[in-house]
């Protein structure tokens, strides 16, 4: 099969184009053929060395995948060659034409779902998932800023807070994101190219403020969200690329919270959960991944430069 392999973390270029071993499962296990593979900015800060948790070299990038199951070994009762499935994480990499997961990182992929759509589910949607309703407890009725609206998490988080019944304040960096998060259920929508989009956040709410902020760039933004938040607001952090600096009385008159996350510590329980929901979402249609791009696998470098350039429109993937 062909697979990329990193053998030195670095720029875009550390990733190979080369051909690899298929792998074999063992107890636990299953191998899936890959048909997409989807592409997340946590995979170039780990590609580039940046990220705390580092895989031991060489590796093979790669969360988040769907395809075909076509072998599982001894002690795997749950999927059978042939089912459709999509991952959220493998031991062995998704940059690939084939993966080698335990069981318990594969999810039914709903027949009406395409390979692309499921691989956009893991890292996206779980982390949409755990920030609005584990972390932030967003209910029927409440305002959420949503930073960064058109990409992945974003697009993910916009469709999941409409279904919730939430009123929804959605930023973008161009035309078509703002066109697209609006098309998805965003009640109102801000250009955060321009330096005072926030300021009209309490006209919108009729100087309610607002309820929960999905924050995908804290060092940029987190400042500005804790004088738009409203009393007893919450702030989750699900990105950010530096340091900030804040002042906590605000936080304190509004007996607010700022709560930082990563899809990665959650719970065994907590992520059966999230699956459970995010499957009956595709099934229903009430969850529609956006795809925006399907590059070829060997054009992995190009896709961790575009993922990382402004302007993002939903999911890009990777296709061996």
């Amino acid at each position: 099969m062909k697979a990329i392999r990193i053998y030195e973390f670095g720029g875009p270029e550390v990733m190979k184009y080369e051909e690899a071993e298929d792998p074999k499962p063992s107890f636990g296990q299953v191998v899936i053929e890959i048909k997409a593979a989807g592409v997340n900015p946590v995979d170039t800060y780990i590609r580039s060395g940046a990220y705390v948790n580092k895989p031991e070299l060489p590796y093979t990038p790669g969360t988040d995948s769907a395809g075909i199951v076509v072998e599982t070994g001894p002690g795997t009762d749950r999927f059978h060659k042939e089912d459709r499935v999509y991952t959220f994480g493998s031991v062995s990499g998704t940059y690939a034409g084939k993966a080698l997961c335990l069981e318990s990182q594969l999810y039914p992929l709903p027949d009406n779902t395409s390979f692309s759509q499921g691989a956009a589910m893991g890292i996206p949607y779980g982390t949409a998932y755990r920030a609005l309703f584990q972390k932030a407890l967003a209910k029927n009725g409440e305002t959420v800023l949503i930073h960064g609206a058109s990409g992945g998490v974003g697009t993910a988080a916009v469709q999941l807070a409409h279904n919730a019944g939430c009123k929804i304040i959605a930023t973008a960096g161009s035309r078509m994101g703002l066109e697209l998060v609006q098309e998805l259920g965003a009640d109102f929508v801000l250009d955060h190219s321009q330096p005072d989009h926030m300021q009209k956040i309490p006209d919108f709410t009729g100087g309610h403020n607002v309820d929960i902020i999905l924050e995908m760039l804290a060092n940029a933004n987190l400042a500005r969200d804790i004088d738009v938040l409203a009393l007893r607001g919450r702030i989750i952090i699900i990105g950010s690329r530096g340091k900030v600096e804040i002042d906590p009385r605000v936080l304190m008159v509004r007996d607010s919270l700022v709560s930082g996350m990563l899809l990665f510590n959650t719970g065994e329980n907590e992520m059966a959960l999230i699956h459970e929901n995010l499957i009956n979402g595709l099934t229903n249609g009430s969850l529609s991944p956006v795809i925006s791009t399907e590059m070829s696998l060997k054009d992995a470098a190009a896709a961790h430069i575009k993922i990382m350039s402004p302007g993002a429109c939903g999911k890009i993937m990777l296709v061996p």
